[in-house]
């Protein structure tokens, strides 16, 4: 069996947190102020196209404006400007994967996200070690499908077989399984996720 030293991460709630309503709170000052400006931004299903690649970010801010009453229309372009500054870190994982990069293991990102990633990830301490980042909103192709985790082995000549994959969404991890990649499921034990990669490493 093959040596399994690569561990590829997903961004959002796995290194970064992404949480539309803490967003949409931090740039209104009622709490039915913040639902109205979820509901315009991150709660349509516009944001998904966005982070697939299939409408820019002035589209984005279109749709938002077109959505959300017009006494929000500053909160709006305040929180699609400014949102990523508001995702926190998640410190197990990232200095886990500090270790990890000590250790030899490449670190990589595969995340369903816009192409202004490196806003939101460059908060992070992964981000300086990391060897490489494939996502959805640059490659117009997005998890679950299986081509996005083919384009990154391809990208960065990595075997399948000796990368783990860690994400938050089960779906995903099925995908990356059917990818020929070992997949770990996320849900905040990094305790658990440290064991899995000491099994396999």
């Amino acid at each position: 069996m093959a040596s399994r030293r690569n561990v590829v991460f997903d961004m959002g709630n796995v290194l970064m947190t992404f949480d539309g309503h803490e967003f949409s709170r931090a740039f209104t000052s009622s709490k039915e102020d913040a639902q109205a400006l979820y509901e315009g931004t991150f709660g349509r299903v516009e944001w998904s196209l966005l982070d697939s690649g299939a409408i820019d970010h002035q589209t984005m801010l279109r749709v938002a404006l077109a959505h959300t009453p017009e006494r929000l229309h500053a909160c709006v372009r305040e929180c699609l400007a400014h949102w990523p500054e508001h995702s926190r870190v998640i410190e197990p994982t990232n200095e886990l994967a500090r270790h990890l990069h000590e250790a030899g293991w490449g670190v990589y990102v595969l995340s369903n996200a816009s192409d202004r990633i490196e806003e939101q990830l460059s908060h992070a301490p992964v981000f300086g070690v990391l060897d490489g980042i494939v996502v959805s909103g640059r490659e117009r192709l997005m998890k679950p499908g299986t081509t996005i985790f083919q384009l990154l082995c391809r990208r960065y000549g990595l075997d399948p077989a000796t990368c783990v994959f860690v994400d938050d969404n089960p779906d995903n991890c099925e995908a990356t399984r059917v990818a020929g990649m070992t997949a770990f499921h996320y849900t905040g034990d990094v305790e658990a996720l440290e064991e899995c990669l000491k099994a396999l490493g």
